[in-house]
């Protein structure tokens, strides 16, 4: 007759707990069935979407592609892509401009800066759309030379005027230079803003170390504060730029009648297809702002190398 096995002895060996069995445990994994659940509603949803897109006439899909690359809507789409990336490549170098000029210490262009961010992030841009379109109505002709000749001429017997260059103020506030202009003014308040909390989160050792090896502030900003504070720039800006897009929309309302949104609307509304139009506009500005992401991805990983490298060189030369 076999004895009893004896439990494992050893340094290695598991003493069982008193009252408690040996056997292993066995976990029982934890059920969602609210996930179940949620995810069986959403598949329904899903398939009651798709159902609809390819059962309900009011898309009219042929009619759409039919007319979502014709001449006229290719062009307005390069219309709205040249005039996303001068209201982005203006409002950067105001944002740029006016953010040192809020942090100089020197009051009258911090006041400046101030009020200039205040008026443009507090005006809707659509009603800066529309009031630049209509800024004719203040002037007819808008003249470079000196002031107020119209007082003083006169005063001092002189005939004619002080003006150097003048033209006619409906010639330059077109429908298409107006819209952008208001619309890169507007971007600069905020890129000001934005790149003003870049240039803050920038070690002021770093500044204060380049200084100490006698570089000038202008040096110090270009290639010190600037490059790592792309890396707090450029996700805001990347945003900005895709806002910035869909605001381009806007033009049609000065109106930019070249403009994307514009000619589809116009295309709508002569064959009494509105609701597909519609559904064009919104493939173009995903299509485009699906790229502009894929940009803005590869740009952050750039700048987030450069930056490192920036701080290290610095901190290199502090030694």
């Amino acid at each position: 007759m076999s004895s009893p096995k004896e439990p494992p002895s050893g340094p290695g060996a598991a003493t069982p707990s008193p009252g408690r069995s040996a056997d292993p445990i066995t976990a029982v994994p934890v059920r969602y069935p609210e996930r179940w659940a949620a995810a069986g509603a959403i598949l329904v949803l899903a398939a009651m979407f798709v159902h609809m897109l390819f059962t309900n006439d009011a898309f009219n899909w042929p009619f759409m592609w039919d007319n979502m690359f014709s001449p006229p809507v290719v062009r307005g789409v390069w219309i709205t892509l040249s005039a996303t990336v001068l209201s982005m490549v203006i409002g950067v170098v105001l944002g740029v401009l006016l953010a040192v000029m809020r942090l100089s210490g020197n009051p009258v262009l911090v006041t400046v800066s101030w009020m200039y961010t205040w008026f443009f992030r507090g005006v809707p841009r659509l009603v800066l759309a529309v009031l630049f379109g209509n800024l004719a109505i203040l002037y007819s002709t808008i003249a470079i030379g000196l002031p107020f000749d119209n007082y003083w001429m006169p005063w001092l017997g002189l005939e004619g005027d002080a003006r150097f260059f003048e033209i006619d103020a409906r010639t330059l506030l077109s429908g298409y230079t107006a819209g952008l202009l208001a619309l890169s003014l507007s971007e600069g308040a905020y890129m000001a803003e934005i790149i003003r909390a870049g240039l803050q989160s920038v070690d002021k050792g770093q500044t204060e170390a380049a200084q100490a090896l006698g570089m000038s502030r202008s040096k110090v900003l270009s290639r010190i504060t600037l490059p790592q504070a792309m890396r707090v720039v450029i996700p805001p800006t990347g945003n900005e730029t895709i806002a910035m897009l869909k605001d381009t929309a806007l033009l049609a309302y000065v109106p930019v009648t070249i403009e994307l949104f514009y000619q589809l609307q116009a295309i709508g509304t002569r064959s009494y297809q509105i609701f597909p139009m519609l559904v064009a506009a919104c493939l173009w500005y995903l299509a485009i702002t699906s790229v502009l992401m894929v940009g803005q991805y590869f740009i952050e990983r750039r700048f987030n190398r450069s930056g490192r490298g920036v701080k290290d060189r610095i901190v290199g030369g502090r030694h």
